[in-house]
Formats: structure tokens, C-alpha cells, sequence
């Protein structure tokens, strides 16, 4: 009687966790707990090396630099992960689909291969009254079972192949966490750092305010590029300042080169953008030919003089982004314009000397203040999600966020190409 009436009142046992299911409970809780944990401690220890080096300018400028092309470097070989798992996924696919296709003939293989388990051919001395049953079923065996094995064989090698392709599937997964996990903790480290340079402008707070303003006001009674950067440079005090900086600079590089032009060269050779001190670019901006990294890790989907689309040539080149990339200044200069503008999403504009300016557009926000100047590598803003479209997203129907970059020279667009780096095209060129 207790034993039917203790299976009516107790409840089933599948339906209580086991011990190892708790204990396997208990360790996931402790290793996401422990998790973050490491993330916190992480983020205080970046804190605390920011504030050690936020008044340090130097320190500062070459922190932002160093870890822009880390969160760069850690983008692009995301997105090389993510493009080998997509490939990946393809093989996958069609595997299962061969196999699919085949199902039939893998039944028929399974099925003979059953059958000459389970039914051997009988012993022909033993059962003579078999023998010419025997000699036929040799007969039909002789022309199919090379037929099956070939099935089998290839079938045993696409299992094989899937079951490889899972393995290293599952292992560049765990590599992409790696990476995304450094990914992440980078770009926190770089976004304390904007932080506190930005910290440095806090004093002129209201002036910029005011500026920025100015320059909103500015970007709403113009209807092209050119007609910005002249009245940004005319009416605004800080676009002003950075313009007459830009001068200042480029007269100065002028008698340095008049005086010793093998220095302005050996300066090339060494590297123009070393110093994280400097308060001006080191050499003229038409001698960094073959020396700019492009401004964040993407694919080139646009180049400068390609068609438009619209009856005209593009003026500068377009890239593809991952969403959230950071923007980093492709060279030395002063900026002249920061802020939305018409469909072009928020655009930065910086003045790099000799009458050149770079164009930087389709950013989620920018970093940077107007008359503010900023060193090649370094962090000026970032994308969006794509969510938000401008007009060079929308042209090219786009879902990932665009960045569209024009170098100009006294007015006029000019090609970018001959700037870039050898190694930074091969990048975002495959």
C-alpha cells in the first residue's frame, strides 16, 4: 500500500535537478560572477592609469594614438573571423545540402549494408540446394557492391568534412570572444582617454559652446563644402584661430625647408608622426604621399572619380564600417568645422596646412572642438549603427554605416589615393 500511494504523492523524479545539473548551476553563476568582477577591477585600473597621465599632454596624446590602432587592429581581425565563419557557415550549408540531396542513397547503403549483416550468404557446401541462388546474388553483388562502397566512402567523407568544419567553427567562435572581449575593453580604455583630453577644453566650456552654435547656424545657410569651410573660416573666431594657426605652420615648414631641405626629408623618412609632442605637423602635408592610414578598419566601396550614379564622379572615397567603429584623424591639422551638415550626418573638417583640408562624414558624433588640433591616429569620433542613413548610405543602399572621406586643396577635390599607405589598401582590400 505505501509504495503506490508514495508514487501518487511524491513528484517525478525527472522532474528535480540532479546534483550534477546543480553543481554545473552553481559553477556557470560562480564564472559569470568571477566575470565580472575581472571587468569591474579592469575598468578601475584603466581609471586610475588615465588619471595618472590626464595632465600629461604628451603622455596623453600617445596613450589616444597607441590605442586607437589597438581597437583598430582588434576590429580588423574581427571582421576577418566573422567573414571565415561566414565562409564557413557556406561549406556547412552545402554539405548538409549534398547530404540531403542523397538521403535516398544513403538509405539504400544502410540498408544493403544491413542486410549483409544480418543475412550472410549460406555456406554452399553445407546447403547445396542453394547454390544457384548464390551464384546469382555473387553475380548481382559483384556490380553493386563497388557501386555502395564508392556511396559510402563519399558519404564517410563529407561526415568527416562537417564534422571538422564544426570543430574549427567552434574554435574561431571562441576566438572571436577573445577578441571581442579585447575589443571591448580597449575601446573603454579609449573612451576614458577622449574623456580626459576633452577635460583639458573644460575652462573654455561656455566659449565653445557659443561657437558650436555659431558653427550649426553657419552649416545651415550653406549648400556645399567649399562654401562651409570659407564662412566657418571667416566669421568664426576658433575656425579663424586654427586657419591662421595652419598658416603660421605652413610658413614655418617654408623657411625650414628654404634653410635645410634635407631635415624636411629626413623627417619624412623617419616618420612624420612620431612625435606625440608636437603643436603643429611635422612635415607639409603634400610630402605624407604613401604615409596616411585611412581613418578606421573598413572595406573601400567607393573611390574618388568613380561614377556617382547621378551623371557625375565621386569626389572622395567611401567605407564601409562595422557599426560603433572609431574614427581616428588620417592626418596632422586643425579642425575647422565639427558638426552635422545637411545629409552628410556629423562631419568633421580638419585644416592640415598648404591649403589642404580632409572631410570626414557620416560619424554618429565627434569628439574633437572646433580650433582644436589633433595628431594623426588620433580618436575624433565614432559611427553609428547604421540605423541613421546618409546620403552616401542610402546611394549605395548600405546597412552597415558609411564613412565618406574627401581630401580638398584651394577649394577643389582632389584624389586621395596617392596619400593612403601601401599596407592600409591591402587591408581594406582583401
Amino acid at each position: 500500500m505505501s509504495g503506490p500511494l508514495q508514487a501518487q504523492t511524491s513528484p517525478p523524479a525527472a522532474a528535480s535537478p540532479s546534483e550534477s545539473e546543480l553543481d554545473q548551476k552553481r559553477h556557470d553563476m560562480e564564472a559569470l560572477q568571477s566575470a565580472a568582477t575581472v571587468s569591474v577591477e579592469q575598468k578601475r585600473k584603466i581609471e586610475a592609469e588615465i588619471e595618472e597621465i590626464r595632465t600629461d599632454r604628451v603622455r596623453l596624446n600617445a596613450a589616444l594614438i597607441d590605442t586607437t590602432a589597438k581597437v583598430h587592429a582588434a576590429e580588423q581581425r574581427a571582421d576577418e573571423i566573422g567573414e571565415r565563419l561566414t565562409t564557413m557557415s557556406g561549406s556547412e550549408d552545402a554539405i548538409r545540402r549534398s547530404l540531403e540531396s542523397r538521403r535516398g542513397v544513403i538509405a539504400e547503403v544502410l540498408a544493403s549494408l544491413q542486410r549483409l549483416g544480418r543475412k550472410p550468404p549460406p555456406a554452399i557446401l553445407v546447403r547445396p540446394e542453394d547454390i544457384l541462388r548464390t551464384i546469382r546474388t555473387s553475380i548481382m553483388l559483384g556490380a553493386v557492391v563497388p557501386e555502395l562502397r564508392a556511396e559510402a566512402e563519399a558519404l564517410a567523407s563529407d561526415l568527416s568534412d562537417l564534422a571538422n568544419l564544426k570543430t574549427s567553427m567552434a574554435a574561431e567562435r571562441a576566438t572571436l570572444a577573445t577578441q571581442m572581449a579585447d575589443l571591448n575593453a580597449e575601446t573603454t580604455r579609449l573612451q576614458g582617454l577622449v574623456d580626459a583630453r576633452q577635460k583639458a577644453l573644460a575652462e573654455a566650456q561656455t566659449t565653445l559652446d557659443a561657437e558650436q552654435r555659431h558653427a550649426a547656424e553657419i552649416a545651415q545657410q550653406t549648400t556645399s563644402l567649399k562654401d562651409l569651410i570659407s564662412r566657418m573660416e571667416g566669421s568664426d573666431a576658433l575656425a579663424r584661430k586654427a586657419a591662421e594657426a595652419a598658416h603660421e605652420s605652413e610658413v614655418a615648414q617654408q623657411k625650414a625647408a628654404e634653410v635645410d631641405a634635407d631635415s624636411i626629408k629626413a623627417k619624412v623618412e623617419a616618420g612624420p608622426f612620431r612625435d606625440p609632442a608636437r603643436l603643429a605637423p611635422a612635415v607639409p602635408f603634400a610630402d605624407t604621399k604613401g604615409l596616411l592610414s585611412l581613418p578606421l578598419s573598413g572595406r573601400i566601396v567607393k573611390v574618388f572619380g568613380q561614377d556617382d550614379g547621378y551623371g557625375g564622379t565621386e569626389k572622395g572615397v567611401s567605407l564601409q564600417a562595422r557599426q560603433r567603429s572609431i574614427v581616428s584623424a588620417p592626418a596632422d591639422g586643425w579642425v575647422a568645422f565639427s558638426g552635422p551638415y545637411r545629409t552628410y550626418g556629423q562631419v568633421l573638417i580638419l585644416n592640415v596646412g598648404g591649403g589642404y583640408y580632409t572631410v570626414l562624414a557620416g560619424m554618429d558624433h565627434v569628439d574633437v572642438a572646433i580650433g582644436q588640433f589633433v595628431l594623426a591616429g588620433e580618436p575624433v569620433g565614432a559611427m553609428g549603427d547604421g540605423s541613421v542613413k546618409t546620403a552616401a548610405a542610402i546611394a549605395l543602399g548600405a546597412t552597415e554605416p558609411i564613412l565618406y572621406v574627401e581630401f580638398r586643396k584651394d577649394g577643389a577635390a582632389v584624389d586621395p589615393s596617392p596619400w593612403w599607405a601601401k599596407a592600409a589598401l591591402q587591408k581594406v582590400r582583401g
